[in-house]
């Protein structure tokens, strides 16, 4: 099938959030007296977000208490998610190669829309993509495949001529369920369970620049 557009994850595929969102846990560790965490070591826990990051770097505790730790993440993040985030090496060649190609994409992320906008603004990206679908654009988020069949349409394109690229499992069932093909992210958060049938059946990208590869020869 012939590729007409992408899509892409945001985190852990177009860019590298991770030291912002880490940044966020240690400050809300700090408001309880718990030393910094390492990004390198909570970099897996990025695609699930505050609340998986909060599950993974803060005790136990109850909703109450859990419930002011993410909204103090929340508040921290949003004021602060553009410091140390910056685009994966290779984004930047990749987007000019789609630029080049007349090749449209578009971003499909589960991250909220007062979250993401900034960010792709910030990281001048805003003005390049040819849609932005968050994850409370719908009332449904990946793995659902609704926000990916938006994105579709908004670009017009069909999904079976549409290239879904992420980094999570969540990622490829969203695209797979949507009709799109889809490129497994290994330089990214996610991690993927060994003889997953769906990573198997997808484009195993490594670094961007095997996107290039790709569309150079479809």
């Amino acid at each position: 099938m012939p590729i007409d557009a992408i899509l892409f994850d945001l985190d852990g595929t177009l860019l590298d959030s991770a030291p912002d969102l880490v940044g966020a846990l240690n400050h809300v560790r700090s408001t309880e007296g718990l030393p910094p965490l390492e990004v390198e070591q909570y970099r897996c826990f990025v695609s699930y977000g505050a609340i998986g990051l909060l599950k993974a770097g803060m005790p136990v505790a109850d909703e109450k208490v859990f419930e002011h730790w993410r909204l103090a993440f929340l508040a921290f993040y949003s004021e602060n998610c553009f410091k140390l985030s910056r685009l994966f090496d290779g984004i930047p060649e990749l987007l000019e190669f789609l630029s080049d190609s007349n090749i449209p994409w578009g971003v499909v992320t589960n991250k909220i829309e007062s979250l993401t906008l900034p960010i792709m603004a910030r990281a001048q990206l805003d003005r390049l993509t040819s849609c932005i679908v968050c994850g409370d654009t719908l009332s449904k988020s990946k793995p659902d495949p609704a926000p990916v069949l938006l994105a579709c349409e908004l670009i017009d394109v069909q999904p079976e001529n549409t290239l879904f690229v992420g980094d999570d499992i969540r990622d490829l069932e969203a695209g797979r369920a949507a009709g799109t093909q889809t490129a497994a992210v290994h330089y990214g958060y996610g991690s993927y369970a060994d003889g997953d049938s769906l990573v198997a059946e997808s484009f195993q990208t490594n670094h961007p620049s095997d996107l290039i590869r790709l569309l150079s020869h479809a």
